[in-house]
């Protein structure tokens, strides 16, 4: 069971952030989702606002979901191979560690809303997201550490 492990992480992983490609890439093909919207538009109105990080806020408003949704389909398809697993896993960490500190550090929370036309407590909230984040990281973390000799030689 222990050689299978890392196959398991790696596909829980793909997953993960292939099921998510739906929101991230919807603003393609008509409206985009909901959620999506919401999650970048409040960093990046967080980056301008509270850091006064202008040009870097509006760009993560607008074109956020689309380079962290490719970062996730590369590190899926990096990770699903033994080969490369190492390296998806690498790619994997970064983004979630950003979704980790985004969602405790800005004002998203932990719990962002789910029915955005209703923004107050009792609202319905998308509790899996930071929970499924935290899952990623580890199995990541996991994984680069199995693997850990490919940098230290």
């Amino acid at each position: 069971m222990k050689k299978h492990i890392p196959l398991i992480l790696s596909i829980y992983v793909a997953f993960v952030f292939l099921q998510s490609l739906f929101f991230k890439f919807a603003g393609w093909f008509g409206s985009p989702a909901d959620i999506t919207v919401y999650i970048f538009d409040t960093v990046g109105q967080w980056l301008r606002d509270g850091l006064g990080l202008n040009l870097i806020g509006d760009l993560f408003g607008q074109y956020g979901e689309t380079v962290i949704g490719l970062a996730e389909l590369v590190a899926s398809i990096l990770i699903l191979r033994k080969a490369t697993r190492f390296y998806g896993a690498l790619i994997g960490l970064g983004v979630m560690s950003g979704a980790i500190f985004f969602h405790i550090f800005t004002p998203l929370g932990l719990f962002p809303y789910t029915d955005l036309s209703c923004l107050q407590d009792g609202c319905p909230k998308e509790y899996p997201l930071f929970f499924m984040a935290i899952g990623v990281w580890l199995s990541c973390a996991y994984l680069l550490y199995r693997d850990r000799s490919k940098i230290l030689g």
